[in-house]
């Protein structure tokens, strides 16, 4: 396997070991959401900080990188921040070693101790900060190394905490939603409806889905409703279910079997109309209802997460929280552009890249706003399992995928 730096004429480059892998972070917009993962089974050791790379001769020339992760959290090993420094202590072994050192700070969770990590990272001479996890350590590690014209590769999926020079990892709502709405109007869907919660998640989802709408001339009949009463509102799409032909739902899967449940109700189920979803529908709690057989949701290919995950076992003996992959794939691109683009290394045009990079989860860009453009699938639920619908695109064209 190897990482690629996709070339402008779509050819790829291959350029060392371990294959680019990438994440499908199923959460919500704010880093809170991710450790509360259920997923995030990866052993607790000791914490420790410092440069992670082997002492072996020419580490005096190897470009300096931060990587600044919740190592604890209130005074306690944090599952999620040793889960990520054990992804990329196996990044490093399977290609970095030889090309960066990488400095390990703890941020203590808070954006006080990922001011503190920043500062000391820049001051030993980091070039590149990887992480932090959480929005607000995002922000303030984005503030500290942006006035010294550093670059940040961060992992929160706040879009708010993206900027110039300050690039998001993660997988961003955005990008599920624009991927499954574009591939039921490619299927010829065209009366629109949303279902959506009022919390964070929610408005993400919803405000990416008016802006392409407003970008495709579509309209969206959208329902809100407080979280766990979503009754009323499943009611009114229900009153009009003969005018709706897909079924956007911003819903997270524990949150799902009380919505199918409405939509069966009302004539809304997956045998009526066209149900849209995300990402964190790829989930036994979801996959098995009944009412959401047929549905759409937008994800990466699960087979490169398989293979970083076999290698983690075995180096680990354990499995690796879905959100490992953030840590591996950001200090593997860290090392495959200190080898191969000199001194522009961790520039912006580097890293802003329109061709992108290529990994095991599917091609990404960074784009000069700190956001992301994913190449996903679009996934089909049928008899309890996810099938690809549409393929992830291999390439990124002028303006997308």
């Amino acid at each position: 396997m190897s990482i690629e730096i996709l070339a402008p004429a779509r050819r790829a480059l291959t350029l060392s070991a371990p294959l680019l892998a990438l994440l499908l972070a199923a959460c919500g917009p704010t880093g809170n959401q991710q450790a509360a993962s259920p997923n995030l089974s990866a052993p607790t050791t000791p914490v420790e900080s410092g440069e992670l790379a082997p002492p072996t001769g020419g580490a005096e020339n190897r470009p300096k990188v931060a990587l600044i992760l919740p190592l604890t959290q209130s005074g306690k090993p944090s599952v999620v921040g040793e889960a990520l420094r054990n992804a990329a202590d196996l990044a490093m072994a399977e290609t970095g070693s030889s090309e960066i050192t990488l400095l390990v700070k703890d941020d203590l969770s808070t954006p006080d101790g990922a001011r503190a990590a920043t500062q000391a990272a820049l001051s030993e001479g980091a070039e590149l900060i990887i992480g932090p996890l959480y929005a607000p350590a995002v922000r303030e590690a984005g503030r500290i190394a942006k006035a010294s014209s550093h670059p940040v590769i961060g992992f929160s999926t706040d879009a708010s905490t993206g900027s110039r020079g300050v690039y998001l990892l993660s997988f961003l709502i955005e990008n599920y939603v624009n991927r499954v709405v574009e591939q039921a109007i490619a299927r010829g869907k065209k009366n629109f409806a949303a279902l959506a919660p009022e919390n964070d998640y929610g408005n993400v989802a919803i405000n990416a889905l008016v802006d392409l709408a407003g970008k495709r001339g579509l309209r969206v009949q959208i329902e809100r409703y407080a979280p766990g009463n979503a009754a009323a509102a499943v009611q009114k799409l229900g009153a009009n279910a003969a005018q709706i032909d897909a079924l956007f739902i911003a819903e997270q899967a524990d949150n799902m079997p009380q919505i199918a449940g409405l939509l069966g109700a009302n004539g809304l189920d997956g045998k009526h109309v066209q149900l849209l979803g995300t990402g964190l529908w790829n989930d036994a709690r979801v996959l098995n209802l009944p009412a959401l057989q047929g549905a759409w949701f937008a994800a990466p290919d699960g087979s490169g997460f398989g293979a970083f995950a076999g290698r983690y076992r075995s180096k680990f003996g354990a499995e690796p929280a879905r959100i490992a992959t953030l840590s591996y794939d950001a200090v593997s691109l860290a090392a495959a552009l200190a080898r191969t683009q000199g001194a522009a290394r961790f520039s912006e045009n580097v890293l802003t890249n329109a061709s992108g990079f290529n990994g095991a989860d599917g091609v990404f860009r960074f784009t000069a706003d700190g956001l992301n453009e994913r190449a996903l699938a679009v996934m089909q639920i049928n008899n309890g399992a996810a099938t690809v619908l549409s393929p992830a695109p291999k390439s990124f064209g002028p303006s997308g995928t």
